[in-house]
């Protein structure tokens, strides 16, 4: 199939304008589901990240041992804790029966310890069948959950290596040879590949963008949690998988220019929240 090179009129048109009118909650409810002992910081980012996209309510859930610092990180979050360190069945059971029925979107995996993939597996049919839409990443992304994620329209974000522990296969360095591979994996298993690089390939199997990047930068640890949080940002907007994960690698890309053309080699993670405003200016419509 042909790849599509995503341009900015492309990306405007997969961004639905704001509604004048609206309501608390009516651009978008979102769940962030990250963290552990070591990294605190990536729920964070894609909590910041999805708001700066433009959702009105982020549910930050982290594990009790990070909810003190996530706190005391931003007053714009709304963490939920989990009960166990690591997620469990019966955690998964009781954030369940606390965060919100009408979720728009949700993000996992960033950062996440995961003791019983099971658990993982029982939260993704349980939002499903809420109709959330889901993006998942790195600890969430192991082969127990394709059978579930088949045919759902799931996101999912990996970098080359989840991409191999989750489909069995390395991607080629080569764009082409990348985007095949990603076009396969992603009409077998039914789901919308978002492989991560410096050229961005998402594809759902029938349809395909490409995102050349090429931003040294942006290998800096974290930029790929501000992604998943602009991922599901979109996710709440735009129930267009391809649609919404396209937008959103545009945008994440446009921001790490930003932040590059303005501290050269020397960025972080957090320099990308700042510039999401900015890198999303030109595709604000209001209606």
């Amino acid at each position: 199939m042909l790849a599509k090179i995503l341009q900015p009129l492309i990306v405007k048109s997969f961004i639905p304008a704001r509604k004048t009118l609206s309501r608390k909650g009516d651009n978008g409810k979102v769940l962030v589901l990250g963290g552990n002992y070591l990294y605190h910081g990536a729920p964070i980012l894609s909590s910041i990240a999805a708001l700066r996209a433009g959702s009105d309510l982020v549910y930050t859930c982290v594990p009790k041992i990070n909810v003190m610092s996530t706190r005391a990180f931003s007053p714009n979050l709304i963490v939920v804790p989990l009960v166990d360190v690591k997620l469990t069945r019966g955690s998964v059971q009781k954030l369940l029966g606390i965060i919100p029925k009408e979720l728009d979107s949700a993000t996992m995996g960033m950062g996440l310890g995961i003791q019983d993939r099971e658990a993982i597996k029982i939260l993704i049919r349980s939002l499903l069948d809420r109709a959330v839409m889901i993006s998942l990443d790195a600890s969430c992304l192991v082969p127990e959950i394709l059978p579930d994620i088949q045919d759902k329209k799931v996101v999912v974000t990996p970098h080359a290596g989840e991409f191999r522990r989750l489909f069995g296969e390395m991607p080629p360095d080569n764009v082409k040879q990348r985007t095949v591979m990603v076009e396969k994996y992603a009409k077998d298993n039914g789901v919308t590949i978002l492989l991560k690089g410096p050229t961005d390939v998402v594809s759902d199997g029938t349809q395909t963008y490409l995102n050349p990047k090429n931003i040294a930068a942006m290998t800096v640890g974290g930029t790929g949690d501000v992604l998943s949080g602009v991922v599901a940002a979109m996710l709440a907007k735009n129930k267009n998988p391809v649609q919404a994960a396209s937008a959103a690698v545009f945008v994440n890309g446009k921001s790490g220019y930003l932040a590059q053309k303005k501290y050269g080699l020397h960025i972080m993670a957090t320099d990308l929240l700042d510039f999401i405003p900015f890198a999303m200016k030109s595709f604000d419509k209001v209606k």
